[in-house]
């Protein structure tokens, strides 16, 4: 099939479930920029923030990328970002001299707990025309995550 040039198996750009993904994760995350602009945080730095703060211990940097699904070279970037305003520490690890233990300070859970109590009232708003609350939705999602490890 052809649509106006391109070749494809779909009569609306409206059938493609990747384009739909697409264009609903550019305005969700619009929302949550907006949503933690006053934190003075981006996206990827409250989920790691907020990862750390959840997790509870200290881990590794590639335990922190694992359980975010973040790269771990710019996990690294962030976390330093992190570090330098006092919302993370880094220090050796007890057991790898290869590794850093990361950890949140009080400051960065404290921050974390804010910003978090935004970004799922951005989340609720964001996925209030989805039936059952978004439940269904979620469900599909760890599906995805999950089949594509």
């Amino acid at each position: 099939m052809t649509g106006r040039g391109l070749a494809t198996e779909f009569n609306s750009p409206d059938e493609s479930p990747g384009l739909l993904l697409w264009q609903v994760t550019n305005r969700w995350q619009a929302a949550q920029r907006a949503a933690l602009k006053p934190f003075g945080l981006t996206h990827v730095q409250f989920v790691l923030l907020a990862s750390l703060a959840w997790l509870g211990k200290p881990v590794t940097q590639r335990e922190l990328a694992a359980h975010a699904c973040t790269d771990p070279m710019m996990t690294s970037q962030v976390l330093r970002a992190l570090e330098q305003r006092e919302l993370v520490a880094r220090s050796a690890h007890p057991s790898d001299a290869r590794a850093r233990a990361v950890s949140v300070t009080r400051a960065g859970k404290s921050l974390a707990n804010r910003a978090n109590a935004a970004v799922e009232n951005c989340d609720r708003q964001f996925f209030a025309p989805l039936p059952s609350g978004g439940s269904r939705f979620a469900a599909a999602l760890r599906m995805l995550r999950d089949a594509s490890v």
